[in-house]
């Protein structure tokens, strides 16, 4: 969250830099550069079709900030990785974007560009989280403080009340343009050599945005070869790194600090003054500093420096802001409390003196009826013995009056007995009208139940009437409509019959034609047995005329010559079974089939009778 709120001050400037028009809107054109630039500094992959996907329902207009603000969330911040990127080049777009349009120098006394840029990084580290981004008149004094500090001189009060003063409006907070104007008038900075005031700056700036808590030329020992190298020293919150030089271009290591480190101030030895060391859990590293001064001001920074990483915190001076800020908001509180009680004061005096005034009011009014009520005693006196004179008449009236009042009393006891009787009389008849009232109620709410249960059975009655009506008349249609299928069928099926029929009678002659082909067949076989019988018995004879047996001559082997051996077998007709065959069972399917297509019909016929 704490780099988020960093990131989102500087794209305000970069987002208000792109509104030339000043009306809180910017062209997604711009939109579109500005967030491919932002991807490519924070190291992020960049979508360049996500901005229009984004704002697809929107018209082609420019677009605010709170409507730019959900895209920057999720395409952008939300992908944003600490330590992934250099935050100095993402600060460089974003001032590069906003001081064309802002930064205005005014001549010999403007710092250069460089140090308004990191003016600028310190103004967003120690603004308020509020927009438009304001620094209030006690960071704006630290912040100078801290840049004479690095200087060695005094910061110029005076010259910092007067302007504060000039504008009282910019007691709630100063802008960072007003700021950077404030610098560049050299009010604050007069006599002050420029690169004096830039190394001051890039100290500060070090310290303060880069969490440098202090840097420079330190003598350490090395852990193996045991010799004295003078190496760039870096201490931030967690680590203690050092360089070959200032320029931190190569890095030789670093020295991580955590709760079991400790730093301890070690005498003078192998020529080397001003030494200590700082033990971490797994090394001792020993250093030398250029003076007393340098050890105490390292020492001190370091032993800062391990409290912070115990305690999980990434930066210092975010620490203090925020104490700073609470001791602001405290002391606005007490201030808020003190004006509370000086209106209270204030309020009770008025009402102290006010209630003086009402007290001599009150006195000058006691006299004055101290005054009126003498008067009034005198005058009530004469009133009183007149009013007694008075009395005494009326005293002498009243006894005769409440004679007659008692008289009158008794009447008046006596008709007030009876208007008694008569009102409980009366009260009672009302009870009774009031039951009587209530069941005739009853007895009509129960008939209005009973018309409208009636009515609405009446309103069943006569749908169910309607949908019996219909049903029969689908059901007369349906009756109709089985009578002319079963005519239809009755007349389909005496075809069948007479179809069947002729079948029958075809069939019964084709069997009839078969009997007398078979005894045709029959006889023709015979007379082919007896033809064979005569063929065999005059080849035989035939044979006898032919060779004439002679004395001692042997009867010839049957099979071998001649025509003794000739045989005409019976003749057969092989096609004629099978013609046979398949005429049976033609005949059997049409029989089935018949049958089948009967059967069915009736069973239709049948099912049409039964249905309602």
């Amino acid at each position: 969250m704490e780099l988020r709120s960093e990131l989102l001050k500087s794209i305000w400037y970069a987002f208000t830099a792109l509104d030339v028009e000043k009306s809180g809107k910017v062209s997604k054109s711009q939109l579109k550069v500005l967030s491919h630039n932002l991807c490519t500094v924070l190291s992020i992959p960049h979508d360049p079709v996500a901005l229009e996907e984004h704002f697809r329902d929107d018209d082609d207009g420019p677009v605010s900030s709170q409507g730019y603000m959900p895209y920057l969330n999720k395409y952008i911040l939300d992908k944003v990785k600490e330590g992934s990127f250099v935050k100095e080049n993402f600060d460089e777009l974003c001032w590069t974007l906003t001081a064309k349009k802002n930064y205005r120098p005014n001549g010999k006394t403007s710092i250069p560009l460089k140090d308004a840029f990191r003016f600028w990084c310190l103004f967003n580290f120690l603004s308020e989280d509020k927009y438009p981004l304001v620094m209030v008149p006690d960071e704006v004094e630290y912040l100078l403080k801290k840049v004479c500090m690095a200087m060695n001189v005094e910061l110029n009060y005076v010259e910092l009340e007067d302007y504060f003063s000039q504008e009282p409006q910019q007691q709630s907070g100063i802008v960072v343009w007003k700021f950077l104007e404030l610098v560049n008038s050299g009010k604050l900075t007069r006599g002050i050599d420029r690169d004096t005031l830039s190394m001051a700056i890039e100290e500060v700036y070090r310290e303060i945005v880069e969490d440098v808590l202090k840097q420079g030329y330190l003598w350490k020992k090395g852990q193996l070869r045991r010799n004295w190298t003078e190496r760039w020293f870096t201490l931030r919150p967690s680590t203690l790194a050092y360089y070959v030089s200032e320029d931190r271009k190569e890095r030789k290591g670093s020295i991580p600090l955590d709760r079991n480190c400790c730093v301890e101030v070690l005498p003078d030895k192998d020529g080397k003054r001003c030494m200590f060391c700082v033990k971490t859990s797994a090394k001792t590293y020993e250093m030398s500093a250029s003076d007393t001064k340098q050890r105490q001001e390292w020492t001190t920074a370091i032993q800062t420096a391990i409290p912070l990483e115990a305690e999980g915190k990434k930066s210092l001076h975010k620490d203090l802001k925020l104490k700073r800020r609470e001791q602001r908001e405290q002391r606005e509180r007490r201030k808020m409390a003190k004006e509370e009680e000086m209106l209270r004061l204030r309020a009770l005096q008025e009402e102290k003196e006010k209630k003086l005034q009402e007290l001599e009011l009150l006195k000058e009014a006691q006299r004055q009826a101290e005054v009126l009520l003498q008067q009034d005693e005198q005058r009530r006196r004469a009133q009183h013995e007149e009013m007694q004179r008075t009395l005494e008449v009326q005293l002498r009236d009243a006894e005769q009056a409440r004679a007659s009042m008692q008289a009158e009393m008794v009447l008046k006891e006596a008709e007030a007995e009876r208007q008694k009787k008569r009102i409980q009389e009366l009260e009672e008849m009302q009870q009774g009208l009031e039951e009587a009232l209530r069941l005739e109620i009853k007895a009509r709410q129960d008939e209005e139940a009973f018309r409208y249960a009636q009515a609405r059975l009446l309103a069943e009655e006569e749908e169910k009437l309607k949908q019996l009506m219909f049903m029969k008349e689908e059901q007369e249609e349906y009756i109709l409509k089985t009578q002319r299928e079963k005519q239809e069928l009755k007349q389909e099926m005496e075809t069948k019959s007479r179809a069947l029929e002729e079948a029958q009678l075809h069939l019964e002659e084709v069997r009839v034609n078969r009997q007398r082909v078979d005894q045709d067949v029959v006889a023709a076989q015979r007379k082919l047995r007896q033809a064979s019988t005569n063929v065999k018995h005059w080849n035989v004879q035939m044979n006898r005329l032919m060779h004439p047996i002679g004395p001692g001559d042997k009867k010839s082997s049957p099979g071998l010559g001649g025509f003794s051996s000739f045989r005409i077998p019976p003749q057969k007709d092989p096609g004629l079974k099978l013609r046979q065959k398949s005429e049976e069972r033609e005949r059997e399917e049409s029989k089935e089939n018949v049958d089948s297509e009967s059967a069915r019909r009736l069973s239709q016929a049948s099912d049409m009778d039964t249905r309602p």
